[in-house]
Formats: C-alpha cells, sequence, structure tokens
C-alpha cells in the first residue's frame, strides 16, 4: 500500500456526520426490574418444578435460581447440612468429581461447562424443553409421581443420610432427595387424615415406616411453597396415627413387663420416629415406681411404729430403702431399653423426686409438726439424711459423672426446697427457746431456795487434772452422734437419768431442764461417763453453785450439738440451701457463746466481785480455814470459766471446723468474731476479780498478821518472864497460816489461766506479801532471842515465794532475808550492826539504808544500841584533835 497522504481541503463547507441523530437518541429501556431481594423471596415460594421452569426464563433467573446457597438453605432447613464437613472439603481443594452423586468419568469442570453451553444453545434457539433440565433434576419429573409407581425399593428409608454437604453440589444433592421423596410426600398429603397412607403401609415392618415418617417429617421442613401448613399437618396427622398405634403396642409391653421384647423394640421405633418424648413419657407414667408409690411406704407408717405423741423414723428409712432398690432396678432397665439411658434416667428421677418423695415427705413433716416442733425438727433433719443416702445409692455410667451427680443434687434440693427456710428458722427458735428455758430455771431455782450462811471451799486438789479428765469425756462426746447419746440429766449431777429411747423414735419427752435439786435427798448415781464425770465436778464446786453452773453450760453446749448436727444435714445438700443452712449454723453458734456468756458467765463474775468487795475479814469469825471464802470462789469461778472456754474450744473445732461450717482463718466469719468476744469477756472479769482479789487476800494477811501474831513470837521475855527452855528455830504459826493462805489461792490458778496473767498474778501477790510483812515488822518488838523466829519466819516466807518462780520477788525475799539479820546482832557488836545498816549492797538495792534504819528501830534494846549506831552512821560524838 502507498504512503502517500491526501492534503486537507481547505476552504469548503464541513461534511456532515450521519450518525449524529442516532447519538443524540436517548436509549430508554421500558423492561421493569423488581428488586434482587423481592425476587428472591419469590423464588423461595415456588415449587421445585416451577423453580426450575423460571430458571430458564433469562440467564439472570438462572443464576438466582442455581445460586448454591438456596439449596444449601433447604438441605439446612432438612438438617442435611454440615458446615463443618463442607469447610473441610472446600479447604481440601474442593470434591473430587468422584463424589458428586450421580455423576460419571467425566471431570466435573468439563461436564459442568459443556451442560450450561447447551442450556445456552437451547436458550438462543428458542426451542428449549423446559423438562429437560440439567444439574441434578436430570431424571427428576416435573410433575410428582403418582402412588401406583411407588416400589419397595428401601432408599427413601436412608436418602437423607447419603447427602454430603459439598459448596457447589447443594442443588445436586436436594435434587436427588426430592426425586426420591417427593413422590411418597405427595401421596401423604392426599391421603385421609385417619388411616395410614399407601406409601407407608407398601413397608410392612413397623422400623421401616418410622424411619420413612422420619425421613420426610425432615424433608417437609424444605417445603416452603403455597399451602404448605396443610400439607405439614397432613403430616402430621400420619406421624399422629402411627404413633399413637406404637405407643398401644408399648403400653402392652409395659402391662407384660416384656422389657426385652416389645418394649425395647417399639422404644427404638418411637426414637426413629423422632427424639423418643413420648415413649420416654409413657414409660415413666408406667413405671410401677410411679404408679404403685403408696406400697413403698406412706406417711401414716410413722405414727403406727412409734409410741403415742411421737413418731418413728424407722418407716421413712424403710420407705427410702425400698424406693432406692426399686430405683436400681428401673435404672437398669432404661440402659437396656433406651438408646439414651442417660437423659431417662435424669427424667425418671426429677419424676420420682416430685410425685414420690416429695408427696411422701410434705405428709410427713406436717404430721411431725402436729406432735411438737422437736418432732418436726428430727423429722426434717433425719429425712434429709435419709435422701442423701438415696441419691448416694444411685448410679449410673451411662451419664457423666459431675453431671448425675449435679441433677441429683439439684433433685435432692427441690424436695427440700419448700420446707428448708422454714426448718432453719424453727431451728434457731427452738435452740434459743431450750437455752432461755434452762438458762432462767437455773436463775429461778437459785431465787427461789434459800442462801447457806456458810461458804464451802473447795480442798486443795488437783484441778488441772481434774479439768483434763472431764474435758477428755466432754471431747469423746462431742465427736458422737447426738441420736447415740443417753440422755444426760440436768439436775443434780447425782441424780439418775432416764433411760435412753429407741434411736429411731422421736418423743416428746427431752432432757429435763426443770427438774433440779441442789441437795437431793436420795442421790443416785448416773449411768453416763459424762454425766459421772460433770457429778464429780459439780461435788467439788458446790461453794460456787450459787455463782456457775457446770451443767448449765455442758447442757447449752448438748443442745447447741444437736441442733447443729441437723441442720448440717442441710449443708450437705449444697447449692444456696446449703449456704442458707451454714450461715444457720454460725448463727447457732454466736446464739450460744451470747446466752453462755451474757446470761450465765458474766452474772456470776460480776456477783463473785462484788463478795469480795464487801468481804472484811474482822467480820468473820473464822479464819482457819485456808482460804478466803469469797476469793477461793472467785478462783474456782475462774477454773470453771476456764473449763466452759475449753468446752466452747472442743466444740467449736470438732463441730463447726471439722464439719467446715466454719474457716478458722477467717477473722471476719462471725463464729471467730464472736468467739474471740466471748473470751475477751472472760479475760476482762477475770482481771477485775483478781485485782480485787489480791487487795483481799492482802487484806486477810494484814488481819492474820495482827490478831494472830504474839508479842512473845520475836520477843520471848516481853512479858516480863525468863524462860530458859530451848527456842524452837521453826517458823511461827503466823506464818504458816499466811503462807498457806497464800499459796491455796495462788495454785487454784495453775491450769486455769494463761501463763502472762498468772505470772502477773503471782508477782502482783508476792510484792503487796512484801509490802504487808514490812508494815507488820515495824508494828512488832524483835529481841536477839525472837530473831531466830524472825530469820525462820523470813526463810519460810522466801522458799515459799522461790516455788513461783519470779527472779523479781526473790530479790524482795532476799532482801528480808538480810534484813531479819540486823536483830540477830548482840548489843556489844553496835558499831559493826551500823556497817551492816549502810551497806546498800547487801540488801540488793531493794530498802535503802533510812528505810533498813527504820527497821532497826524495832530492836527491843534498841534504846541501849542507838548511840553507837547512830554514831557509826552519822559520826556523832567525835571531835577534830
Amino acid at each position: 500500500m502507498s504512503s502517500f497522504k491526501r492534503a486537507p481541503v481547505s476552504g469548503g463547507p464541513p461534511k456532515a456526520d450521519i450518525l449524529r441523530p442516532l447519538k443524540a437518541t436517548q436509549m430508554i429501556d421500558s423492561r421493569p426490574r423488581l428488586p434482587a431481594e423481592i425476587l428472591s423471596t419469590v423464588l423461595d415460594a415456588l415449587p421445585v418444578p416451577d423453580l426450575l421452569r423460571f430458571a430458564g426464563t433469562s440467564r439472570r433467573m438462572r443464576e438466582m435460581v442455581y445460586d448454591d446457597t438456596r439449596w444449601v438453605q433447604r438441605l439446612r432447613a432438612m438438617g442435611c447440612w454440615d458446615e463443618s464437613e463442607a469447610r473441610h472439603r472446600h479447604g481440601d481443594g474442593g470434591p473430587k468429581h468422584s463424589e458428586r452423586p450421580g455423576s460419571s468419568e467425566t471431570p466435573k469442570g468439563h461436564r459442568v461447562s459443556t451442560q450450561r453451553a447447551a442450556q445456552q444453545r437451547r436458550i438462543s434457539k428458542g426451542g428449549e424443553a423446559i423438562d429437560q433440565l440439567t444439574d441434578g433434576f436430570e431424571d427428576t419429573h416435573l410433575s410428582a409421581q403418582s402412588a401406583g409407581e411407588t416400589t419397595l425399593d428401601d432408599t427413601p428409608l436412608r436418602v437423607l443420610s447419603h447427602v454430603k454437604s459439598i459448596r457447589g453440589c447443594a442443588r445436586q444433592e436436594y435434587g436427588r432427595v426430592y426425586k426420591t421423596l417427593e413422590p411418597v410426600y405427595r401421596d401423604i398429603v392426599k391421603s385421609d387424615d385417619d388411616e395410614i397412607a399407601i406409601a407407608v403401609r407398601t413397608y410392612s415392618e413397623p422400623e421401616q415406616q418410622a424411619q420413612l415418617l422420619a425421613q420426610l417429617q425432615s424433608y417437609s421442613n424444605s417445603d416452603w411453597a403455597e399451602g404448605w401448613r396443610q400439607r405439614k399437618r397432613k403430616l402430621d396427622a400420619q406421624v399422629n396415627v402411627f404413633k399413637t398405634a406404637v405407643l398401644r403396642e408399648l403400653d402392652q409391653g409395659l402391662q407384660a413387663r416384656d422389657y426385652d421384647g416389645n418394649v425395647k423394640r417399639f422404644v427404638q421405633i418411637m426414637f426413629t420416629l423422632d427424639s423418643g418424648s413420648d415413649g420416654v413419657e409413657l414409660f415413666i407414667e408406667k413405671n410401677p415406681v410411679i404408679e404403685d408409690k403408696e406400697s413403698l411406704g406412706v406417711a401414716t407408717d410413722a405414727t403406727a411404729h412409734a409410741f403415742s405423741g411421737s413418731i418413728s423414723l424407722a418407716p421413712c428409712g424403710d420407705f427410702f430403702q425400698k424406693l432406692s432398690t426399686a430405683v436400681i432396678g428401673q435404672i437398669n432397665i432404661i440402659k437396656q431399653v433406651f438408646p439414651n439411658p442417660a437423659e431417662v434416667v435424669i427424667l425418671f428421677l426429677r419424676r420420682v423426686g416430685r410425685e414420690v418423695v416429695s408427696e411422701y415427705l410434705s405428709p410427713l413433716f406436717s404430721l411431725a409438726r402436729e406432735n411438737g416442733i422437736e418432732m418436726y425438727l428430727r423429722a426434717v433433719s433425719g429425712a434429709c439424711g435419709h435422701a442423701l443416702r438415696f441419691t448416694q445409692a444411685i448410679h449410673s455410667p451411662e451419664a457423666p459423672e459431675p453431671r448425675l451427680q449435679q441433677v441429683i443434687d439439684d433433685i435432692a434440693r427441690a424436695i427440700f426446697e419448700p420446707h428448708v427456710d422454714t426448718y432453719l428458722q424453727e431451728e434457731l427458735d427452738f435452740f434459743k427457746t431450750k437455752a432461755d428455758v434452762e438458762v432462767g430455771s437455773w436463775e429461778k431455782q437459785l431465787s427461789e431456795q434459800d442462801k447457806s450462811t456458810e461458804s464451802f471451799f473447795m480442798s486443795n486438789i488437783n484441778r488441772q487434772a481434774d479439768k483434763r479428765d472431764f474435758l477428755s469425756s466432754f471431747k469423746k462426746v462431742v465427736m458422737m452422734p447426738v441420736n447415740a447419746l443417753p440422755t444426760i440429766p440436768l439436775g443434780s449431777p447425782f441424780a439418775g437419768s432416764k433411760p435412753a429411747a429407741a434411736p429411731n423414735s422421736l418423743g416428746n419427752g427431752n432432757v429435763s431442764e426443770t427438774a433440779r435439786a441442789i441437795s437431793p435427798s436420795q442421790p443416785e448415781a448416773p449411768t453416763t461417763e459424762l454425766a459421772a464425770k460433770a457429778a464429780i465436778m459439780n461435788s467439788r464446786l458446790e461453794g460456787i453453785r450459787s455463782l456457775f453452773s457446770i451443767e448449765v453450760a455442758l447442757n447449752l453446749v448438748h443442745y447447741a450439738k444437736a441442733s447443729l448436727e441437723r441442720a448440717a444435714m442441710m449443708v450437705l445438700l449444697g447449692g444456696s440451701m446449703g449456704e442458707k443452712a451454714k450461715i444457720q449454723c454460725v448463727t447457732i453458734f454466736v446464739l450460744l457463746l451470747n446466752i453462755l456468756g451474757s446470761r450465765h458467765i458474766r452474772p456470776g463474775f460480776t456477783t463473785a466481785v462484788e463478795h469480795l468487795s464487801k468481804y472484811n475479814p474482822r467480820e468473820v469469825s473464822e479464819h482457819n480455814q485456808p482460804g478466803v471464802a469469797p476469793l477461793v470462789t472467785f478462783l474456782e469461778l475462774v477454773n470453771v470459766g476456764d473449763l466452759i472456754q475449753q468446752m466452747v474450744d472442743v466444740f467449736y473445732e470438732q463441730e463447726l471446723v471439722a464439719a467446715r461450717l466454719t474457716d478458722r482463718n477467717d477473722f471476719l466469719d462471725p463464729a471467730i468474731k464472736e468467739k474471740r468476744r466471748f473470751e475477751q469477756m472472760l479475760d476482762e472479769r477475770v482481771a477485775a476479780g483478781l485485782n480485787k482479789g489480791i487487795e483481799v487476800l492482802m487484806n486477810e494477811v494484814e488481819y492474820l498478821c495482827a490478831t494472830t501474831q504474839a508479842v512473845t513470837d520475836f520477843n520471848p521475855n516481853a512479858d516480863g518472864t525468863f524462860s530458859s527452855q530451848t527456842i524452837d528455830i521453826g517458823p511461827t504459826a503466823t506464818a504458816i497460816h499466811i503462807v498457806d493462805v497464800v499459796s491455796s489461792h495462788t495454785k487454784m490458778l495453775i491450769g486455769s489461766t494463761e501463763k502472762n496473767m498468772l505470772d502477773v498474778f503471782n508477782q502482783e501477790v508476792g510484792l503487796r506479801l512484801f509490802t504487808a510483812l514490812c508494815k507488820h515488822l515495824k508494828r512488832q518488838r524483835i529481841s536477839v532471842d525472837g530473831a531466830i523466829k524472825l530469820i525462820s519466819d523470813m526463810n519460810h516466807y522466801a522458799t515459799y515465794i522461790a516455788t513461783l518462780r519470779n527472779a523479781t520477788l526473790l530479790q524482795y525475799f532476799a532482801a528480808l532475808r538480810e534484813l531479819a539479820q540486823i536483830y540477830l546482832v548482840a548489843p556489844a557488836d553496835a558499831k559493826e550492826l551500823s556497817t551492816i545498816i549502810a551497806d546498800a549492797d547487801r540488801f540488793g538495792g531493794v530498802l535503802s539504808a533510812e528505810e533498813v534504819y527504820e527497821f532497826a528501830e524495832r530492836r527491843a534494846d534498841w534504846l541501849s544500841v542507838k548511840r553507837e549506831v547512830e554514831r557509826g552512821l552519822y559520826g556523832f560524838g567525835c571531835g577534830v584533835m
């Protein structure tokens, strides 16, 4: 071709563009277009044949109809789509060509593209036959197959189980299901409601019929076309007719107890048809445990086996024993018959708890309340214990242990939930009433009896060993269950206890809290170890029975133990009810300490301190006893208070801590706080009483010194007679008496108070005794011959002080021993006496020279030695040469 270019021509008119009118024309599409959302909703409401015809109208409609999401939705409605399987297959690179139902050896991509190309050619030619559409519906007729064309092929029985979850092939999978089940579905829809359809009757075995109906029920969930409610109702009617027939056969099998035969067979059919809930309900309804529950026992049996005015828990135990045997047998049958025994066992147990156990216990509790509040409390607690043992006997290995145990616990809580709040409140009120009656009866009896004018003091016994012996018996009793305890007498410790009632009998007769004789005329030996120990203790504490009662404290603890053990049964239920019961147990312990401390111990200490304050040794005519009566009483109160505190500690450890009702490390726990308050109250009362007691003891010491010390003890010649008898070098009777009085009181605190408090008490007693002896010496006239007695007295006091093991006190009484030496110096050695007086180191700094000089003035020959002593001390009479 030539490369010559024509030169542009200028000057002429422009050439007109012939396409300009066409370009100026606006192209308007007059066809209406619906939004995709509306079209999708319309497509969902179309039957499958119409849906396939609609796909042939245009490429856009075909894409919407063939959208894989639409067919996945139908498969998911039937419960045949597994998303995890679809992800797994998609993650492996998509399905193999052989995985697609009905696929040939031709690769999928090539086949699909060939089919789509053929469709496009037929659409372009306009001569396409709608009933020749492919991609999953090749062999599917657009009109439903007639009933006469059904066969005995078992494909409809298993078609849904063969559906695969493959992305991109959902339409093909649904097409295979549609081809198989749609003819049967249409036949059932056209049948009568009161008879089984022909398509179902073609299968002779009930198992096959149930399998077919189950497949059709799942398939009907993908039927969204117009009239689907009527078709669904028709199918449900067919299912109900079949289910009624199966339940009739199952009922006959249950009546015949044919568990291995018809019961198991028709239960399996019910589970094939649906979840089997109707079969489970019929099995439980016709269960002999539910139908024949009266044969296990009735509430009125509790009164038939007990004395008048009481009830017995033995029938309750028999009821739960029979129920346990029957339920375990039914659980074994359930595991034999049902495919999911765990769920059936749970439903069965809930029904048993609601209709058997609850209906037995409610009348029993009402009957017990009519016989008294204590009967009610024991009945609820005892029934709870039997119920807990019943739940422990039930075990089903088919159910996971934690889940089964949780369900059983829920059942037990549901049984007692209507009663737990009332029971816990009644338990607290009952304990408070019993405790108030016990303390009130004791107080009333004291106010009515005549007060004795003479006080009895305890003999010098080993109190610490006695307390250990009593506490060892107390621990044994605390660790025993309440129902194993015989009746503990609350009267005199020597009063015979009543014979123990039968273990399962709950009579109205309880531990008597009103009959008590302080001095019984005909004592009887106690019949229990704890009662015997209490009798021994009380026989030695007669002097303080008007202040404390070890029996009252013991009985209060026993009442609290009984209430705690009953309420602790509810703690085992767990959950919110268990927490409520645990809080109530702590409340009972707090109430015990309040009543024991505020109404019993504190008034006793207050009275004892008042007696100490009013004590005047000059008003007492008898001082031969080795003890001050009110102080002895108070110190015995300290012993008994310490014993009660140890009882409380043992009770707290055994009943609350060991039972995990409280945590000893939780300082905010109400039980811990109240226990510390109780101990603080005891310490404060003891400290106040000991301070007052020391004053009383020293007043007694001073009185004994003033009234029993003879003038001739330290100055034999004071009466003007001169005897040549040998001088007794032993201590005087006054010194011996004083040491006996003081030591008898200090020994009473050994083992009853803390070591720190005991050391403080002993030190204060020693210092005040030192002061009293110094005052006593300044009132005496001591001769050289009498100095031997004085030295013996000081040695006797020092020997006693050494038993207190207090180094400070030893220095004071060592100074007194040195002080006694100044009276032994003969008048001829008066200058040596001044040297002794001036030697401050000799007295260990306890006594100054001026104080020793004052004591030296009490010498009988002081006037004859005074000049020489003062000359040696102050230099009087000396001159300067």
